[in-house]
């Protein structure tokens, strides 16, 4: 199979890193690399290539794990790690393999005093290990650290470069590190050296990933490189796709059911609010009701209080008229007495004279 080329080799390929980064030729590019992620004390100065056959034999893993594992003069041991797809248990894997480079320090005999030189492992990933809790963290640069935050121990480091987190353009690039990351993100697609990177350092790596420069034998290397490469993520990406539309799905319907669930509870707050508002009416008509009642109690009360008032008003009138008239009154004279009308003494005593 053929694959297109581009001008310069694709540097997340096995063979494209090693060819940059991992030939004895080419360290003076790697130092000036690693030496972009490395604190002020830390600074390489010279740096030999160690094989991986002291690593652990993880089939159908091996090339995508380890690719340079080297020792500067200082002492300092470095894994410089370039991982091509996506794997589980990323932090883990990382963990485990930066414990290597620790026991190969063990020295034989009883003399051994334990000290350790300090260790670091670099992963320049092509993909983001953490997409839903670090999407910003470019560069994350991981010690140990106690529970209140401090350093806890200082010669064991991990420095991950989230590879398409990088989003500077040409003009944007600040630092000498920038240009690198420039460089290495975008190298396969440049059909020309940019005016920015055309310094020593960058001139010779350009060089070197000219794939017109490769041997036949190495381009056949490279090819078979790239078509794995593009397997493995075509692979990865599309288990991680579907678990990306899983994790959607999820998402979904875990929003789908908060929506049910609030529903639910204002369904059940407003069945709340109308029986409140059921119970108030029903409370309010019942001491509409007891008002009621008790006016209705007060006006019969009072009709029998006027009944009982004018039914003693004409008994006293009655008795009044009946005493004047005994002592031989006229009419007219108990009319003026009493105020009452001349008819109303008659009928008076007309129901008298009945009785």
């Amino acid at each position: 199979m053929i694959l297109q080329m581009s001008s310069y080799i694709n540097p997340y390929s096995d063979f494209g890193f090693k060819k940059l980064f991992g030939e004895e030729a080419n360290k003076d590019l790697l130092i000036d690399f690693l030496n972009g992620l490395m604190p002020a004390e830390h600074q390489i100065a010279d740096l030999t290539f160690k094989g991986t056959e002291q690593l652990p034999d993880l089939p159908n893993q091996r090339k995508s794990v380890f690719d340079i594992y080297c020792i500067s003069k200082k002492g300092e041991h470095f894994v410089v790690e370039m991982q091509k797809a996506r794997l589980d248990f990323f932090k883990d894997r990382s963990l485990f393999y930066a414990t290597y480079p620790i026991r190969n320090q063990a020295q034989k005999g009883g003399n051994w005093d334990f000290r350790l030189n300090p260790v670091y492992l670099v992963a320049i990933l092509d993909f983001e290990y953490d997409e839903h809790e670090e999407r910003r963290k470019f560069l994350r640069s991981v010690q140990l650290k106690d529970q209140d935050g401090d350093l806890f121990y200082d010669k064991l480091h991990f420095k991950f470069v989230q590879m398409p987190l990088f989003t500077k353009s040409e003009s944007e690039l600040e630092t000498h590190f920038d240009k690198w990351l420039y460089f290495l993100k975008n190298l396969s697609s440049f059909d020309e050296i940019p005016s920015i990177l055309k310094e020593p350092i960058f001139l010779k790596a350009f060089k070197i990933a000219e794939v017109a420069n490769l041997t036949f034998a190495q381009y056949e290397e490279y090819e078979r490189s790239q078509l794995e490469y593009f397997e493995v993520n075509a692979l990865k990406n599309t288990v991680f796709n579907a678990e990306a539309r899983a994790y959607a799905a999820e998402a979904h319907l875990a929003e789908v059911d908060t929506v049910l669930r609030e529903s639910i509870a204002q369904l059940e707050d407003e069945k709340r609010d109308l029986e409140e508002v059921a119970k108030a009416a029903e409370e309010r008509k019942r001491l509409a009701e007891e008002v009621a009642k008790v006016a209705e109690e007060e006006k019969q009360a009072a009709e029998k209080a006027a009944y009982e008032a004018n039914q003693a008003r004409n008994e006293s009138e009655a008795r009044t008229v009946i005493e004047l008239q005994k002592l031989g009154m006229a009419i007219e004279a108990i009319s003026k007495i009493t105020s009452l009308s001349p008819e109303r003494i008659k009928v008076i005593l007309q129901s008298s004279a009945a009785v």
